[in-house]
């Protein structure tokens, strides 16, 4: 019988209240369970007394071949009682396919903008540069 150390929802409707239970992994999430090991309640403030845990049995039942849940890992990991290993999802933060599309676009529209303006500056003082003629020619030229 494979065993999982997870967490059981109690508590009414957008109040929850998990306990910490020992099951079998068939079992449904709120259904049968072997036994009661702790309680996490996270409506209450972080630096509070959120999760509630008897040790004795948790070790006793980690030894016995129960595999805790990541979420129920993470409170053993904080408790001591074993080490939960770091994750790493570098991909997780970046946004959609379709939102870099619209940022590559942009970014083009903005690089294209950025030359023209450029382009644009460098005819100005090239104009600018050129020697100018002069215009007593034209005045005689028109006498």
């Amino acid at each position: 019988m494979a065993l999982k150390i997870r967490l059981a929802r109690a508590g009414s409707k957008k109040r929850p209240y998990y306990h910490v239970v020992i099951a079998d992994v068939r079992s449904p999430r709120d259904g049968r369970f072997i036994e009661q090991v702790g309680a996490w309640n996270p409506m209450l403030p972080k630096d509070g007394d959120r999760v509630t845990l008897d040790e004795e049995r948790i070790k006793h039942w980690l030894d016995n071949g129960a595999l805790p849940t990541d979420r129920v890992a993470r409170f053993l990991d904080q408790a001591g009682l074993t080490k939960r290993e770091a994750r790493s999802n570098p991909k997780k933060a970046e946004p959609g396919k379709k939102a870099q599309e619209r940022v590559a676009l942009a970014k083009k529209a903005e690089d294209d903008a950025a030359a023209k303006k450029a382009a644009d500056e460098a005819a100005a003082a090239e104009a600018a540069a050129a020697p100018k003629e002069e215009e007593a020619p034209a005045e005689e030229a028109a006498s």
